[in-house]
């Protein structure tokens, strides 16, 4: 399938000529009954510093023919500068082919008819009427990944030549992150795989057909090769047979034990004291084990996660992250990504896997709940409305938010307080 970009030559000649402005010049004459030349010179009378604008090097189509009309309502608009619809829609009119449905990725912009975010509707100097130039448009949204680049050690080459090398800036059909292709075809188009350096430098492991950015971040990074930053250990030590079988045997790629089995061999202290709690969180008992939350071979962060905790554990929990999100107040370790600082990921003696047995501790080591409250809580004090379980900070609050203020169960203190407190209803 050619890029889209290639028929930019084409469709630019196509403009040239008049044929798709003088169409719609004559259609937009007719609908507001327009004097002849009426469509965009007489906008210039008063727009008069629409004359520097067409003296740059690139010109919108439509502005380049005087065709105003074809954007704006010359009377009356429900839309900012009279424009005749919203930004995407009008956009779209002409430009169909940036995204269609059934696309698997749509840059947000798009999706969102941000068009303008992007392009000067009327003309710029740069292709394609962009506001900025190269990468430097791209970071002026993505500043963290423009930040993580501009200072990385080891800078990969495609992407010091521009985002577009590897991504679509408008949708990709097949492929997820707005790809031009998946990985690792898009990889091989620079890398060739058939070449003596590359066996050597991935130990003679048949690995060319495997996905490249589970070791290799496509951006940069501090390491050599471009590793994520987090390397582990025998990755680092090209001990790819410790985990793998050999490099030459009928199976090269596979592992030589399965599950949390494997990892037991380097973190046998660990996982016996992880399986010696009363709760074992259940991704350990599965066929991935650990493989369900970390990289086996790099990644971008520390303890090598897949990723951010709120993707990673909103994997399998959406639903609190969801409401978490829907929450009035937000409770600042889930809105920061820190399920740790209340959870232990691996085990735990106490319910939900908490750090600590007592909730009224662990709330405790954030909040100075005997300031906050002098409602008594704690393991003297039964719920009235269950007998088999005590008062505590959960009695009235729910951690992972509410839609209600301070993650109370209701809108208000006094429908809160007379679930217990029944005397007091009215």
């Amino acid at each position: 399938m050619k890029s889209r970009y290639t028929i930019f030559p084409l469709l630019a000649l196509v403009f040239s000529l008049g044929v798709i402005p003088l169409s719609y010049s004559q259609d937009n004459a007719l609908k507001f009954k327009l004097k002849p030349g009426a469509n965009g010179k007489l906008c210039l009378n008063c727009h008069v510093d629409f004359q520097d604008k067409l003296k740059k090097t690139f010109i919108h189509t439509p502005v380049k023919a005087g065709e105003c009309t074809g954007c704006h309502n010359p009377h009356t608009s429900s839309h900012g500068k009279l424009l005749a619809a919203d930004t995407g829609k009008i956009c779209l009119t002409c430009h169909k082919e940036m995204s269609r449905p059934g696309d698997r990725s749509v840059h947000k912009v798009v999706a969102e008819g941000g068009c303008v975010k992007c392009h000067d509707p009327h003309s710029a100097n740069n292709k394609f009427n962009l506001l900025k130039d190269g990468n430097e448009l791209c970071f002026g949204c993505h500043k963290e990944i423009g930040a993580t680049i501009a200072k990385v050690k080891f800078k990969h080459n495609p992407v010091s030549k521009g985002c577009l090398n590897c991504h679509d800036p408008h949708a990709s059909a097949k492929y997820g992150f707005l790809l031009k292709n998946d990985v690792p075809a898009l990889c091989v188009g620079c890398h060739k795989t058939d070449k003596p350096i590359f066996a050597k430098q991935h130990m003679n492991y048949p690995v060319a057909n495997s996905r490249c950015t589970s070791c290799h971040d496509p951006h940069g990074s501090d390491m050599p090769g471009i590793l994520y930053n987090n390397v582990h250990k025998p990755v680092a030590n090209k001990m790819c047979n410790q985990c793998h079988q050999e490099p030459g045997s009928a199976t090269p790629l596979k592992t030589r034990k399965s599950g949390s089995d494997l990892c037991r061999g380097c973190h046998n202290d660990m996982i016996n004291t992880t399986m010696g709690k009363n709760r074992i969180h259940w991704p350990l008992l599965d066929k991935e084990g650990c493989l369900t939350c970390h990289n086996p071979h790099a990644a971008p962060r520390k303890g090598l996660l897949k990723d951010n905790m709120i993707v990673v554990c909103g994997k399998c929990h959406a639903d609190t992250i969801k409401r978490q999100e829907r929450s009035e107040t937000k409770h600042p370790p889930i809105m920061e990504g820190k399920c740790t600082a209340c959870h232990n990921p691996h085990s735990s003696d106490s319910v939900f896997l908490t750090n600590k047995s007592s909730i009224v501790d662990l709330c405790g080591g954030c909040h100075n709940w005997q300031k906050h409250s002098t409602h008594p809580i704690g393991e003297k004090y039964k719920d009235p409305r269950n007998k088999n379980v005590t008062l505590q900070c959960l009695s009235c609050h729910r951690s992972h938010g509410t839609e209600y203020k301070h993650f109370l169960y209701y809108p208000t203190t006094t429908e809160l307080c007379v679930q217990c407190h029944e005397q007091f209803k009215r």
